[in-house]
């Protein structure tokens, strides 16, 4: 039986980690990727179920800019294609772009519509008025860290929101219409960025007809 998940989360009831890092030059692309390998490589020893939207292809970007072989990319593609397989001791891994058609009825394979078919609200904000390219080219060409913060927060509700849908086609999570994930993200990010004190972010934890 699927556990449900409560539509207001309290602080503490769940947990996630995140790491978020740029390069200043291509010169140090190799230790990011390197990074990235190394990571991955630990989930896959100890998680029973990895997931990402276009995991597939974001596997490839990695194995592309390497200098070398990769060997927590590797597994994981392996066992990405061998997703169909029962293969004893590893995890699951799921790509929420092309492996979940089966409970959706929507055409689209955008994250965002994906969210909007299985009741999950994802408000996105930080990109009124602007759009993800122009944050990046905003944090980088003049370090504007409000366009940090925001580029952060799209990147974890995108995360958050995929392991959810990955939870539920697994089988391990349901939950009411309209589980407010910007909820979940501000309870588990505590106040540590400070675009989650912007009244455009905070209008998103109030609850429908709060004054």
């Amino acid at each position: 039986m699927a556990r449900p998940i409560k539509p207001d989360v309290e602080p503490g009831s769940f947990g996630f980690w995140y790491t978020s890092a740029y390069v200043h030059s291509t010169g140090e692309t190799g230790d990011l990727v390197a990074n990235a390998d190394s990571a991955l490589l630990r989930t896959l020893e100890c998680a029973s179920l990895i997931a990402g939207h276009q995991l597939s292809s974001d596997l490839g970007v990695l194995a592309a800019a390497a200098n070398a072989p990769l060997l927590g990319v590797t597994a994981a593609q392996l066992a990405w294609r061998r997703r169909g397989q029962l293969l004893p001791g590893g995890p699951r891994l799921l790509d929420t772009r092309y492996d979940i058609g089966h409970v959706l009825r929507c055409a689209s394979r955008r994250l965002v519509d994906v969210c909007a078919e299985l009741r999950l609200d994802v408000t996105q904000p930080e990109l009124r008025g602007t759009s993800m390219t122009a944050l990046h080219r905003r944090w980088l060409e003049r370090e504007e860290t409000t366009a940090r913060e925001k580029i952060t927060v799209l990147n974890l509700r995108h995360a958050l929101s995929t392991a959810l849908v990955a939870a539920h086609v697994a089988g391990l999570a349901s939950w009411p219409a309209g589980l407010n994930v910007n909820k979940m993200l501000a309870a588990g990010l505590d106040g540590a960025l400070g675009w989650q004190g912007d009244p455009a972010f905070a209008a998103l934890l109030e609850e429908p007809g709060a004054p």
